[in-house]
């Protein structure tokens, strides 16, 4: 370890608390940093003491689990320097940049963990800016951290398995679902049925949360083009208009969620220089990693969702892995349970690349998104605009685009725009879309106040 600095974890989801347990075995003090008031990541989000409810509430067939990663956490607390709700928001060689209550510090490392997670994957829709819509992350973490709903009639629209997921747990907690809209057609996929076997009991929970809607009168339609969120005379949200087999209908609701999968978080990653490669069937740009978790830059390793989208079970176990390559680079290798783990990991990888075949990303979708349609929110873009931009300067190169409109400058810096806008571009442009290129990561990564940087920084937590 260069200098005596410590081993930095970024995320306390499944990966980075699986990472500090399997350094702290190894007689290591990790310093494990997340943004998040309490440990678990989003899967297993807590809410604060006055709305706590039983595990069995707040995270359904995964309670278990949830137990169990909050006796591991608490088991290793004293073992290692914990620090919530802090936020990374730049880099330097070595040192990370954060910000805490109003002030910012700088944190070295020696080797750096970088398990950031993911966030919802949105395609835009005509409206989709009216209040009452929300992602379906979004609408996941009402029901987790604030112990309420989105709204009373909720319709859920989009593609994958957090949308039956959320569907169900919102149902369950007694809203009334008017119906899950599924972008694609997932029981025409027979062929991926032997890969999604793979996935054992997590291909029996999505199961059971679509036949659970089902049995409970909760319409399930696939097929399904969203066409225009409807808007009431305060402008809130009060329905929405899909086309299904040529049919155009209208839904009333008073909340929308949203979401097309998820996407990795890849700013951090992107700042720190890490090699990107073009995944294809995720359509996204993603760090490069041995099969252990090292990256491109000696001393940092990847883990979790924020290296692909595989699932918190494979969170957990990449996470371990990327500890111990950080173990074994140190001359303490421990090959055969390095060797097991990565036999889980391709176990459960051919679930997941039988998942995204059934539940494709709909490219077509934002590929052909209506001109009045906003893409960036934050800077009030529409796709007329991009499309005007992609045709007056004959660029693809997404980054030669946001130069021209400000596309991804605002608060989410293209994390929420970013990929639907690539696919316009790469549509407009006639390019496959990894010739668009992906938006460059910035300082900061997530909004800060200029009263907190004006404080300047101190080294250390």
């Amino acid at each position: 370890m260069s200098g005596g600095d410590p081993i930095v974890i970024v995320g306390a989801g499944p990966a980075g608390v699986s990472a500090a347990r399997t350094l702290v075995a190894a007689g290591h003090k990790p310093v494990l940093i997340d943004e998040g008031m309490f440990p678990g990541g989003q899967i297993f989000r807590s809410p604060p003491a006055p709305l706590r409810r039983s595990d069995r509430d707040l995270y359904g067939f995964d309670a278990g689990r949830a137990c169990r990663m909050r006796d591991q956490f608490a088991a290793i607390l004293p073992s290692i320097a914990y620090h919530a709700e802090t936020l990374i928001w730049g880099v330097e060689p070595r040192v990370l940049h954060l910000a805490r209550r109003n002030e910012v510090m700088r944190q070295p490392w020696g080797r750096l963990i970088v398990a950031t997670g993911a966030m919802d994957r949105i395609v835009p829709i005509k409206g989709w800016t009216a209040p009452g819509v929300f992602t379906l992350g979004g609408a996941q973490i009402a029901l987790k951290a604030q112990a309420s709903t989105i709204g009373h009639d909720v319709i859920f629209m989009g593609s994958g398995p957090l949308l039956y997921l959320v569907a169900y747990q919102y149902a369950r907690a007694g809203a009334r679902v008017v119906a899950v809209l599924e972008s694609g057609r997932p029981l025409r996929h027979v062929s991926a049925l032997p890969g999604l076997m793979a996935g054992g009991r997590m291909f029996a929970k999505g199961l059971y949360y679509m036949a659970w809607l089902r049995t409970h009168g909760v319409p399930i339609k696939t097929g399904v083009e969203p066409l225009e969120v409807l808007k009431a005379s305060d402008g809130r949200v009060a329905g929405l208009l899909y086309r299904q087999s040529k049919t155009e209908t209208t839904l009333s609701c008073d909340a929308l969620a949203i979401g097309f999968g998820l996407t990795a978080e890849t700013q951090l990653a992107d700042l720190l220089g890490v090699d990107f490669r073009f995944d294809e069937q995720h359509r996204q740009w993603l760090p490069v990693t041995d099969g252990d978790g090292r990256s491109s830059v000696e001393g940092i390793y990847l883990a979790g969702d924020g290296l692909a989208i595989r699932g918190s079970e494979v969170a957990a176990m990449t996470g371990e892995l990327a500890a111990m390559a950080i173990l074994a680079d140190a001359g303490r290798a421990d090959a055969s349970r390095a060797a097991r783990l990565r036999r889980g990991i391709e176990r459960m990888d051919r679930f997941r690349r039988s998942l995204n075949v059934v539940f494709p990303f709909p490219r077509q979708l934002a590929a052909d998104l209506p001109n009045e349609t906003v893409i960036c929110r934050c800077e009030g873009l529409t796709a007329h605009t991009l499309r005007d931009a992609v045709a007056a300067s004959a660029e693809c190169d997404i980054n030669r685009i946001k130069a021209f409109t400000r596309l991804g400058m605002g608060r989410c810096q293209g994390r929420i725009c970013g990929l639907a806008a690539a696919e316009l571009i790469a549509a407009k442009g006639s390019v496959h879309i990894s010739e668009v290129g992906r938006l460059r990561g910035q300082a900061p990564i997530k909004p800060l106040m200029l009263s907190t940087l004006a404080g300047g920084a101190h080294d250390g937590l």
